[in-house]
């Protein structure tokens, strides 16, 4: 449970409602009757002892309460079906929810201006895995791909299916795949995260007529995005269900995962385990490892399996997550 310690005369009109709108440092909430209240809160919250930026997350639950003052304030936090969590920033031992109460997690990604790199992909999906949130993969900006980007989308494509992720080519510019990213979404809370301009904002605008959201440039030195997006929202969708926007990022550190777990969160690491020798194998070269025969036959990639290399090198050094991913 995520209580505030309170004392109950202090608060009246209880109503339970979602975070739709978290600023970091204010709060709204749609309330169960359709109202949406500005909110504040007091006290701390905490999930296992883990210290968050943000103990309130978009899509929280929430109960809320009129105090003496005639403010509105969140008094507790109802249990979460699930969350999504990475590292607050690369030097940081804080942690950031990016959401709660997920039914998919959306990762949009670019291949060029900028290019997500596969070590930010994996990083993502191994998360959701963490924390039991179904991922898909949306590579945007079609539109500007030549011919060997199509041939690297294709190639990703094929990566990311065979492990059983959905992936959708998209662009918000001629509405390629839109439509049918929609019937993936609809229905389902979404988070929609992404790298700083991989053209989020554009394709929630072309997903959501009306959304508005602001769009930036990218840095002509850099290839880099611009955030554009400063807080995390729920949008609602045409037909049902939301998406919910959170700032652009360009790292994301891993947290609170042990050493002998890491391999679960990677499918087929974990499915080619079965054959090892040792049931506490890492998969770095210990004897009768099934994993890393795989990864020369190139039935494991060898970018995902670097990828986790990287996630177990970070936690066994104790080292922070500093590249700029």
């Amino acid at each position: 449970m995520h209580r505030m310690r309170k004392n109950k005369d202090l608060y009246k009109e209880k109503r339970e409602g979602v975070v739709v709108r978290n600023t970091g440092s204010s709060y709204i909430v749609r309330t169960d009757d359709g109202a949406e209240v500005p909110c504040r809160i007091k006290g701390n919250f905490r999930i296992k002892g883990i210290r968050t930026t943000n103990p309130v997350a978009t899509g929280d639950r929430v109960v809320v309460a009129k105090s003496a003052d005639d403010a509105d304030y969140i008094t507790e936090i109802l249990p979460r079906k699930n969350y999504i969590i990475r590292r607050a920033s690369n030097l940081s031992k804080e942690s950031h929810i990016l959401a709660s109460n997920l039914d998919l997690a959306a990762l949009v990604v670019s291949l060029r201006e900028p290019s997500t790199p596969t070590t930010f992909i994996d990083r993502f999906l191994a998360t959701a895995e963490a924390y039991s949130v179904p991922a898909i993969l949306v590579i945007n900006k079609s539109d500007m791909w030549d011919e060997d980007d199509r041939e690297l989308a294709e190639a990703l494509k094929i990566l990311y299916c065979g492990i059983g992720y959905g992936v959708y080519f998209t662009s918000a510019t001629t509405g390629d795949g839109v439509a049918e990213l929609l019937d993936e979404l609809r229905g389902k809370v979404t988070l929609f995260a992404g790298n700083s301009g991989v053209g989020k904002s554009s394709l929630i605008n072309a997903l959501i007529p009306g959304a508005a959201l602001k769009t930036g440039r990218i840095s002509d030195i850099h290839h880099t995005g611009t955030h554009t997006t400063t807080f995390s929202e729920m949008l609602p969708l045409p037909g049902g269900g939301a998406l919910i926007d959170i700032p652009g990022v360009r790292g994301f550190g891993t947290i609170d995962f042990e050493p002998e777990e890491v391999s679960h969160f990677f499918p087929e690491i974990f499915r080619t385990s079965d054959g090892c020798r040792y049931g506490n194998c890492k998969h770095t070269g210990e004897p009768g490892c099934a994993v890393v025969p795989a990864v020369e036959r190139h039935e494991i990639s060898q970018s995902r399996y670097a990828s986790y290399l990287s996630i177990l090198e970070e936690i066994e050094e104790g080292d922070k997550y500093r590249k700029p991913f």
